[in-house]
């Protein structure tokens, strides 16, 4: 990836988002990060000096593109992060519709619909599109029924895309990682009814590390899928 590439992130207010978006950040990238509001927008800019912003509700997907007609976009995008994410837990024997449509909305319908709005861009500039999936993007435990049926609906969102963009150039990324010190880890074991002890689980710093190789990779190569686990 050449200097000054422009990456549109979304998720980046905290965890695995927030540790790419510093690190992009850091070294000068040029980057567009996604806020739900207006004030989460102010909060996002402030804590990154120079970024631009762009506001739209994932758990919304239908009104994104009404939103982003009303922004200026980006007129290069090299990378298209996906990074946001909601959890919540619960037996399909409880699970609501309203519960269902949430995770499905924010985890799977947003990214595609996100990635549909920036195709045109990315194949201009044989880009990448990185998907952050889930450890339950590969396996669904009990009592992660919703949540693992967005990321398996991720899963397969990115390996069509693969397909059919390769032609195009631009390169896909699944990175699966497992549980993450992040305030939804918080939230899981919240959940769970189970005590959080952030040392346990693995540092969004190490993921993001990850994340950065895949996009720096040399043209040459595409990383498909990549699995990280808790090293503890």
């Amino acid at each position: 990836m050449g200097a000054m590439a422009t990456h549109v992130i979304t998720g980046a207010g905290s965890g695995i988002g927030a540790a790419v978006a510093r690190r992009l950040h850091a070294r000068g990238d040029e980057l567009v990060l996604h806020a739900r509001n207006a004030a989460r927008a102010k909060e996002l800019a402030g804590e990154f000096p120079g970024v631009r912003t762009l506001v739209g509700d994932l758990a919304d997907p239908d009104r994104l593109s009404w939103a982003f007609s009303h922004q200026t976009l980006p007129e290069r995008v090299d990378t298209l992060l996906h990074i946001a994410g909601v959890v919540d837990l619960g037996p399909v024997g409880e699970l609501t519709p309203k519960t269902w449509h949430h995770q499905l909305n924010v985890n799977l319908v947003a990214p595609a619909e996100l990635t549909r709005h920036f195709l045109p861009l990315l194949r201009v500039s044989k880009g990448h599109v990185l998907f952050v999936n889930s450890g339950a993007g590969l396996n669904a435990h009990a009592e992660w029924g919703a949540y693992a049926a967005s990321k398996h609906g991720l899963k397969a969102l990115a390996d069509s895309l693969r397909q059919e963009e390769h032609a195009n150039g631009v390169r896909v990324t699944s990175v699966y990682p497992g549980r993450t010190a992040s305030p939804m880890q918080a939230k899981v074991h919240q959940q769970e009814g189970k005590e959080y002890d952030p040392e346990r689980w693995i540092d969004p710093e190490s993921v993001a590390t990850t994340i950065v190789m895949a996009i720096d990779l040399p043209r040459d190569a595409e990383v498909n899928d990549l699995t990280v686990r808790p090293g503890r």
